[in-house]
C-alpha cells in the first residue's frame, strides 16, 4: 500500500484556491449583511412581528453558512499541512475576519434571549415562518442564564481568536512539528503510534519510549497550554456562573448535568469488570503475568499482520451498511465517488481522524491516516458513519443541522457495530472469532473506560487550577492516577508514560469532549439491540432520529425506541455488551 495509492480530498466544492474571487465575495457578502443587521436591528429585535423576526433570523443564518463555507475550507487547507505556512497563514486571517464579521451580529442572539417567554409564545412564534426556527430559538435561550451583558459578550468573542483559539493553533503546530526517533526514521506522531500496535514487542516498546522521551522533552510547553487554557475555562465559567467545569460542555450537549454523572459513575464503577478483568485475559493469552503499557495495544498472538488494502476496506465498510441499508450504503459510497476522503498519512498532516460537516449547502469530509490495521478499518466506518448523519441532517439548515456531541457519536459508532458485525459473521474459524471479539472488546474500551478515564483526568486538572497554576509533575501525577485506576494492576507503567498525557488533542480543542465517546457507545449497545430484537419500522426510525440534526433533544430521540438515557438501567445495559464480550472470551 503505497501513499499515492491513497485518494485524497478536493476542496474545491468549497473554493477553488485560496485566491479564488469567490472567497473575497463571500466575505463581502457576508460583511455586508452583518452591517445590516447591525445598523438596522440592534436594539430592536424585540419589537419585530414573528414574520419580521423570521426574516431576520434567516438573513443572520445566510450569515452563518457563509462564515461556516470560509472557515471550513481554511480549516481543511490548514489540517492538510500543519506545517505549511501559507495556508496557517490563511486560516488564521480567515478565522480574525469570521471574528470581526460574527461581532458585529452578536446583539442578535443576545437581544433574541431577552425576549419574555411570554412575548415570544403569544406574540411572535404564532407565526409559521417563526415557528420553523422555535428549535434553535430553544437552544439559545437555555443559555440565558449563563448570559453576560452585551459588552462583556462582545470582548469574549473578539477576544477568542488571540486566546483560546491562538494556544489551540500553537498546540497542533507544536505537536504536528514534533519527530520521533524510530531505527534510522525520524516519525510523526501519527507514525510512532502507529507501531503501538506492531506484532513485534521490540518495535512496540522502542516506539512506546521514543514517544514518552520526545513529549517529556516538550511536556513544559504542554504543561503551559494547559495551565492556560484551564485558567481561561476557569475565569469565563465564573463569570457564566456554571457551577462545575463539566457544565458548560453539557449544557452544550443539551444533556443534564446528573445523566453525564451516572453515566461517569457507571463507568467507573464497570472498570474491574471490564478492563481490569480484560487485560489480565489479555496477559495470559501472551504468556506473562502483565502487560507493559506499549502490549495494550498489541496484537495477539495468533493475530495475523496482513495489511488491509485501501480498497478492500471500502468494500468491507460499504458492504455492511448495505446489509442493513442500501439508502446509507448510498450516501456513504459518495465519499468515495467524489473525492470527498483525505486517507493516507503524510508529513505536516493532522494526525488524527475526523468528519468536518462544512455548511449544507456543500457536504462533509474526512480525513482518515489509514495505515492498512482492522483499527483503521473501524476507524473509516467510524468516520464515514458521522459523514453519512452530517448529510442527513443538513435538511435542517445551518442553524439546526448540528447534533450535539452525544448524539454526533451515534451514527459512527453504529456504523463501527455494523462492520464488527459483518466481520464476525462471516468468520467461522473459532480462533480468528475470538480474535475479531478480543479486538471489539479493546475498541470499546478505548472508546468507554479510556474516555471516561480521560474526563476523569480534565476534572481533577480544572479543580486543581482553581487554586494556582499545576506543576508539570503534578499533571504526570494525575494522569498516571487515573491510568491506573481505570486500566488496573495487569498494566504496567515506567517513567516515559507519565508524559502520554501531552498528545492529546480533545483536552485542548473540546475540553470534557471526551465523555461523548463513552455515550454514544452505550447507547449505540442499546440502540443495536433493540434493531436485533427486530424492532418494528427501525430503519425509519433511525434515519428520521439522524436527520433530526439538532432540532430534537435525546430524550425525544431516544423515545421512538422505548430508550431513555436518565435512567441508570441505560447505562448498565449498554455496559453490559461489553462485559458478555468477555465472559465470551473467558470461555
Amino acid at each position: 500500500m503505497t501513499q499515492q495509492t491513497l485518494p485524497r480530498w478536493e476542496l474545491h466544492d468549497l473554493y477553488q484556491s485560496t485566491d479564488a474571487p469567490e472567497v473575497q465575495r463571500d466575505i463581502d457578502a457576508a460583511r455586508s449583511s452583518a452591517q445590516y443587521l447591525e445598523k438596522y436591528m440592534k436594539g430592536k429585535v424585540a419589537d419585530l412581528s414573528g414574520d419580521d423576526l423570521a426574516k431576520m433570523i434567516e438573513r443572520y443564518e445566510n450569515i452563518e453558512e457563509l462564515l461556516g463555507r470560509l472557515g471550513s475550507y481554511a480549516y481543511l487547507l490548514y489540517v492538510e499541512d500543519l506545517s505549511n505556512e501559507e495556508n496557517s497563514r490563511f486560516y488564521q486571517n480567515i478565522s480574525e475576519t469570521i471574528n470581526d464579521i460574527s461581532t458585529k451580529i452578536l446583539f442578535f442572539t443576545l437581544e433574541l434571549n431577552r425576549i419574555s417567554d411570554a412575548a415570544l409564545a403569544e406574540k411572535k412564534l404564532t407565526s409559521r415562518a417563526l415557528n420553523h426556527y422555535s428549535p434553535w430559538l430553544r437552544d439559545i435561550r437555555t443559555f440565558l442564564p449563563h448570559q453576560l451583558d452585551d459588552d462583556l459578550e462582545k470582548l469574549l468573542h473578539e477576544k477568542d481568536i488571540s486566546g483560546r483559539n491562538a494556544w489551540t493553533r500553537l498546540f497542533d503546530e507544536t505537536l504536528a512539528d514534533l519527530r520521533f526517533p524510530f531505527d534510522d526514521k525520524m516519525l510523526t506522531c501519527t507514525e510512532i503510534l502507529n507501531f503501538l500496535s506492531s506484532h513485534k514487542e521490540e518495535e512496540r516498546k522502542q516506539a512506546a519510549k521514543s514517544l514518552g522521551k520526545v513529549l517529556k522533552k516538550n511536556s513544559r510547553i504542554f504543561a503551559y497550554i494547559t495551565n492556560v487554557l484551564a485558567k481561561d475555562k476557569s475565569i469565563e465559567d465564573k463569570w457564566r456562573q456554571f457551577e462545575r467545569p463539566i457544565s458548560s460542555r453539557n449544557l452544550s450537549n443539551f444533556i443534564e448535568d446528573d445523566v453525564v454523572d451516572a453515566l461517569i459513575s457507571a463507568v467507573k464503577a464497570s472498570y474491574p469488570k471490564l478492563s481490569h478483568r480484560y487485560y489480565k485475559i489479555k496477559a495470559k493469552w501472551m504468556g506473562k503475568d502483565s502487560l507493559n503499557y506499549w502490549d495494550r495495544n498489541a496484537p495477539l498472538p495468533d493475530e495475523d499482520d496482513r495489511k488491509i488494502e485501501w480498497l478492500e476496506a471500502t468494500d468491507l465498510v460499504i458492504n455492511a451498511y448495505e446489509e442493513f441499508s442500501p439508502r446509507l450504503a448510498k450516501l456513504g459510497k459518495r465519499f468515495f465517488e467524489h473525492n470527498w476522503i483525505d486517507v493516507g498519512p503524510r508529513e505536516g498532516k493532522d494526525s488524527g481522524a475526523f468528519a468536518h460537516p462544512t455548511v449544507p449547502s456543500a457536504h462533509p469530509y474526512l480525513l482518515l491516516n489509514y495505515q492498512g490495521k482492522t483499527r483503521d478499518v473501524m476507524t473509516l466506518a467510524h468516520e464515514l458513519g458521522h459523514g453519512c448523519h452530517q448529510l442527513l441532517s443538513a435538511k435542517q439548515g445551518t442553524l439546526m443541522c448540528d447534533t450535539p456531541l452525544t448524539l454526533a457519536e451515534t451514527a459512527s459508532v453504529f456504523g463501527e457495530q455494523l462492520t464488527f458485525r459483518k466481520i464476525l459473521d462471516s468468520e467461522k474459524d473459532v480462533k480468528r472469532r475470538k480474535i475479531i471479539i478480543a479486538n471489539k472488546v479493546e475498541d470499546m474500551l478505548n472508546t468507554v473506560i479510556r474516555q471516561v478515564a480521560f474526563c476523569e483526568f480534565e476534572r481533577m486538572v480544572h479543580d486543581e487550577r482553581k487554586n494556582g497554576e499545576i506543576p508539570l509533575q503534578r499533571i504526570n501525577d494525575i494522569w498516571m492516577q487515573v491510568q491506573k485506576d481505570s486500566l488496573g494492576d495487569a498494566i504496567k507503567f515506567d517513567e516515559d508514560y507519565h508524559h502520554y498525557w501531552a498528545y492529546i488533542p480533545h483536552f485542548i480543542h473540546s475540553p470534557f469532549y471526551v465523555y461523548s465517546y463513552a455515550f454514544g457507545d452505550c447507547l449505540v449497545n442499546a440502540l443495536y439491540a433493540r434493531y436485533m430484537e427486530g424492532t418494528e419500522g427501525f430503519e425509519e426510525k433511525y434515519f428520521a432520529m439522524l436527520e433530526a440534526g439538532g432540532t430534537l433533544h435525546h430524550k425525544e430521540l431516544l423515545k421512538p425506541f422505548g430508550l431513555d438515557a436518565t435512567d441508570p438501567e441505560f447505562w448498565r445495559k449498554g455496559l453490559d455488551v461489553i462485559a458478555g464480550f468477555i465472559d465470551e472470551l473467558e470461555e
